[in-house]
């Protein structure tokens, strides 16, 4: 796996990284908040892949991420919730739980790797798209 970062120039803190697959991500400032966001995006795929895998109807993921940080540097992350919303047709609440701890627990190495720092939180909240609308 390899990654090329690219400074944008004298003008701004504007950076671009490159994976080796080709993927590109603009990142301008803030570098706390990217390796947040990439937890966020590790963690987030698992949950979709994981339902998917299990043929269950997902059709909406979102995952919101509050965190706190040491006061003193290198200021590691010390505590993080992720709030997922997923949405879908029957989705088993169970079956969703089951796809976060999973990430959690084996898959994301991203949470993996700040959990060793940071006291993780979760919350789920799923959304039957086949319920009744209420007036």
């Amino acid at each position: 796996m390899e990654c090329t970062i690219d400074w944008g120039g004298p003008s701004g803190m504007l950076f671009v990284a490159t994976s080796g697959s080709g993927h590109v991500t603009a990142m301008d400032g803030a570098v706390e908040e990217m390796v947040l966001a990439g937890t966020g995006g590790c963690t987030a795929y698992d949950v979709v892949l994981i339902l998917k895998r299990g043929r269950h109807a997902v059709t909406g993921c979102s995952v919101k991420l509050q965190a706190d940080r040491a006061e003193t540097d290198p200021k590691v992350f010390t505590r993080i919730n992720f709030a997922f919303t997923v949405t879908g047709a029957n989705l088993p609440r169970s079956a969703v739980e089951r796809a976060v701890q999973l990430s959690h627990e084996k898959y994301c190495s991203a949470s993996a790797m700040l959990a060793k720092t940071a006291e993780m939180t979760f919350t789920v909240d799923v959304v039957d798209t086949n319920a009744a609308p209420t007036a």
